[in-house]
């Protein structure tokens, strides 16, 4: 039986445009809050899981993998105790943008 995964590979923040595979198409990279130290990471997922995200970036064009991703792990933290005010600004930051207010997602 073969198992499929999908892969998300973060890279560092420049004025490159990064093929996504997580969604198949390129997309610039976001822009770094000032002073933001940036790391680099790759992380396998189940497929299931990567369709998701796929899916969701697809129909919310205002989303991408390195916002959502960023959001989902700052807003798991934050909700399971870590007590940083620098992560909770990054997660109602990744959240409450204003493009993602106007498109109502």
């Amino acid at each position: 039986m073969k198992r499929e995964r999908g892969v998300i590979q973060g890279q560092l923040v420049t004025d490159q445009v990064v093929e996504s595979v997580a969604v198949g198409v390129a997309q610039a990279m976001p822009e770094p809050i000032q002073g933001e130290d940036i790391v680099s990471f790759q992380a396998e997922m189940p497929l299931p899981l990567h369709q998701a995200m796929a899916d969701f970036i697809e129909r919310c064009p205002n989303w991408d993998q390195y916002r959502l991703v960023q959001a989902a792990l700052a807003g798991f933290l934050v909700q399971n105790g870590v007590d940083s005010r620098e992560l909770t600004r990054l997660y109602v930051g990744k959240m409450f943008r204003r493009d993602s207010l106007r498109q109502g997602v």
